[in-house]
């Protein structure tokens, strides 16, 4: 089966890369409009998947990510239009220079050819890989999780559709529909077809793609995402920072999952942080220096454990820790982060500076939510993954990042009309 898959997944590679811009943009536009048209197909499938997910007990955080409704299909659609806006980089030239042998050099960005993505319960992961790996023309074999079968097969005939409307083959976008996880074993070997492989989901899936994957693999996703809250700060700013970061949609792995206090405000923000999180409904987990000043304020606050401070809520759970200064912060993330985005509230620039230098993820804030860690904030259009190692991509991948390149030399005898 995935012999078959990979094999036309790479001869519809071939033909994706002879596109022009026009091409791609129409066939994305075609997925957009055909999403709204059949979004009551889409819905229904859906909600066969949410009944599901209910009766399972998945937790309300993956019945989130697992969600769609008319406004989310609808911005799902949005993004592939903007992703017709966005600057095509397949065949740009990133540099090049004239040899003393009389060779012209070049270095040009062409296509990764096939690209797998395996992702659990994220039906929106499969439009926005989807569209941008046909902009940028690749072709992609997506494996989804169980809890979005039917959402996925609804999603990818609609997909296949519009491919054939616009005269693309319709292997360019493929989806392994079957829930065993030996096709994911499977996958991980096919590196005669795939040129890149995307895990989206927990440790345990990222661990399994590194330890058994013969295809390169871009692992990310997983944030246990910090925010460090400095002496010089204002409260009521810093305040605002940190509910956008947890509160906005906790469920996202740029949500924040730490905060960070230093000692010296601790006695005053603490008592104003609880009342603050009390409103928005958000559990504290305290360490045990700040548990009894939060306690002074009217927000749920229990013990931190341990391996809260290693993995994600993606809730409105929140754990607190009170640090000595910012470099008792630095080692915090250092020991418990996992690259993606962190965070400083700060009024001084030395602070900002140092933080950013001594921090090493993908992306640091100075003042800013960590929410921010996202390919539409980015104006990157729709992300295929952000991330957190550091080749050949970080952060979140656009379209620059399904891309490599190829050296063209020219010799001196060459006639242009």
């Amino acid at each position: 089966m995935l012999e078959t898959m990979g094999k036309a997944a790479r001869v519809a590679s071939w033909q994706l890369a002879q596109l022009s811009t026009k091409q791609k943009n129409a066939a994305l536009l075609q997925i957009a409009d055909l999403l709204e048209q059949d979004n009551a197909v889409i819905l229904a499938a859906n909600q066969k998947d949410m009944a599901q997910a209910k009766a399972s007990g998945m937790t309300e955080a993956l019945q989130d990510r697992l969600l769609l409704t008319p406004e989310r299909l609808k911005s799902i659609a949005d993004d592939v239009r903007k992703v017709c806006q966005l600057a095509d980089p397949v065949g740009q030239i990133i540099d090049g220079s004239q040899l003393d042998s009389g060779l012209n050099l070049q270095r040009r960005r062409v296509p990764l050819g096939v690209v797998g993505v395996i992702y659990e319960a994220r039906p929106n992961v499969t439009v926005d890989v989807a569209s941008l790996c046909l902009k940028t023309g690749n072709a992609v074999i997506l494996r989804g999780g169980k809890e979005t079968h039917h959402t996925n097969l609804a999603v990818v005939e609609v997909i296949q559709k519009a491919l054939e409307n616009s005269g693309l083959p319709a292997d360019a976008v493929q989806a392994i529909n079957n829930p065993d996880r030996e096709l994911v074993a499977q996958l991980l070997k096919l590196d005669r077809y795939v040129d890149m492989l995307i895990p989206r989901g927990g440790a345990g899936l990222h661990k399994l793609c590194r330890e058994q994957s013969t295809i390169p693999v871009i692992t990310g996703g997983i944030g246990v995402c910090h925010t460090f809250v400095d002496k010089s700060v204002d409260f009521n700013k810093a305040i605002n920072v940190i509910i956008n970061a947890k509160v906005q949609r906790p469920s996202a792995c740029n949500s924040l999952e730490t905060l960070l206090v230093h000692k010296e405000i601790a006695n005053e923000f603490l008592p104003f942080l609880s009342e603050k999180m009390a409103q928005q409904q958000v559990t504290l987990h305290a360490s045990e220096k700040a548990l009894p000043l939060l306690k002074q304020g009217p927000a749920k606050v229990v013990d931190v454990k341990p391996e809260n401070l290693v993995d994600e809520w993606l809730s409105l759970d929140l754990n607190v820790d009170i640090v000595e200064d910012i470099d008792a912060a630095i080692d915090h993330i250092r020991h418990y982060g996992t690259a993606h985005s962190d965070a400083i509230l700060t009024e001084s620039i030395h602070q900002a500076d140092y933080f950013v230098q001594c921090v090493d993820s993908a992306a640091v804030y100075v003042n800013a939510s960590t929410r921010f860690t996202d390919g539409g904030q980015f104006g990157l259009g729709a992300e295929v993954a952000v991330s957190t190692q550091k080749l050949h991509s970080r952060g979140p991948m656009g379209l620059d990042a399904l891309t490599t390149y190829k050296w063209i030399g020219y010799g001196d005898f060459l006639s242009r009309p």
